[in-house]
């Protein structure tokens, strides 16, 4: 197969897609060459960059591993990809890898920058991986306790990944809430009691917001029980939220705390660093269970138009998966 071009994706201006031809440098020494086989669109955070909704102030902060270009555009954006190895070292030569690349069918990376996807681990499920470390991140910051109850409120695949991983308490009670009835197939799927009723004075532990929505944040505040702590995961972008803190929050004495996965929690960075996390991400995607989070598949060629469509209406999407075709040149 022809290793010098790679096909990539690029957003060329808010809400304009377009897949582009480039020259690949010659492999370094200590890189690998990454084939391909899928990468996963991270729908929440993908629409805002797709539709030039990320802030100036966050235009750093929010730069994917790999990314070329500037937002709005032309910018080269994506953070989930999952390939074989097809040069590099003798021990990485042939190997299934998951990497923070963007949605480009061939590329060149440190080798430190993939990770090995543990045995058993399908590479059509290993598109979760950035999900499931922001969930687990997510997890970490929420410091969730056995018996506790827990709302979590808004059911994409965030959502789902923190529920999923909180349900594996011993003796928690988790409340799936999601205004979309149709999420309780999935719930289902992970094992998680559904509801699509805001579970309005529940008199939670602990709640987590995933919604992206400022009305599911507002739903939070009156879900969360005396001294209670809600975590916020959905990230607004450019957009205002406005919130009744004159009602519940003073009253109850709440807390309301961001987490983002660019940060390790600070009482495990002396021991975890971001392979650490990643692999254990990995690990927690073992669960057969979790293929009920991808809800679609569609070709790298039509990328575009798929981007495009998910960002406007991104009704029951959850993880959608692109595979890719390669074609052997040089026969």
């Amino acid at each position: 197969m022809d290793t010098n071009t790679a096909r990539q994706f690029w957003i060329r201006s808010p809400g304009l897609g377009e897949i582009l031809a480039a020259d690949l440098a010659p492999r370094q020494e200590g890189e690998v060459l990454v084939r391909a086989i899928y990468s996963g669109i991270s729908r929440g955070t993908e629409s805002l960059v797709f539709r030039g909704e990320v802030p100036e102030s966050q235009h750093e902060a929010m730069r994917a591993p790999f990314q070329e270009g500037h937002f709005p555009g032309p910018v080269k954006y994506g953070y989930s990809s999952v390939g074989e190895v097809i040069e590099g070292p003798d021990e990485l030569q042939g190997c299934a890898v998951f990497c923070l690349y963007p949605h480009q069918d061939l590329y060149c990376v440190p080798a430190a920058s993939v990770m090995l996807l543990p045995d058993g681990l399908p590479e059509a499920r290993a598109v979760l991986a950035a999900n499931a470390e922001t969930a687990l991140n997510a997890v970490w910051d929420a410091r969730p306790g056995p018996g506790d109850r827990i709302a979590v409120i808004g059911l994409g695949v965030v959502g789902l990944l923190t529920a999923w991983l909180c349900d594996q308490l011993p003796g928690t009670e988790v409340i799936a809430f999601d205004v979309d009835p149709g999420r309780a197939q999935v719930a289902k799927a992970l094992g998680l009691s559904f509801t699509s009723e805001p579970p309005v004075g529940a008199d939670a532990d602990l709640v987590i917001h995933a919604s992206g929505q400022e009305e599911g944040l507002r739903t939070a505040l009156d879900t969360a029980g005396l001294e209670a702590t809600i975590l916020e995961l959905s990230w607004y972008g450019n957009r205002s939220v406005s919130l009744p803190l004159g009602e519940a929050f003073h009253s109850r004495r709440l807390t309301l705390k961001s987490s983002q996965v660019g940060r390790i929690p600070a009482d495990r960075t002396p021991r975890w660093d971001y392979a650490r996390r990643m692999n254990a991400a990995l690990r927690l995607l073992l669960d057969p269970r979790l293929d009920a989070l991808i809800s679609g598949e569609s070709d790298f060629e039509e990328l575009p138009q798929t981007l495009e469509r998910l960002s406007r209406d991104p009704a029951g999407a959850l993880c959608h998966r692109i595979r890719y075709h390669h074609h052997d040149h040089t026969k």
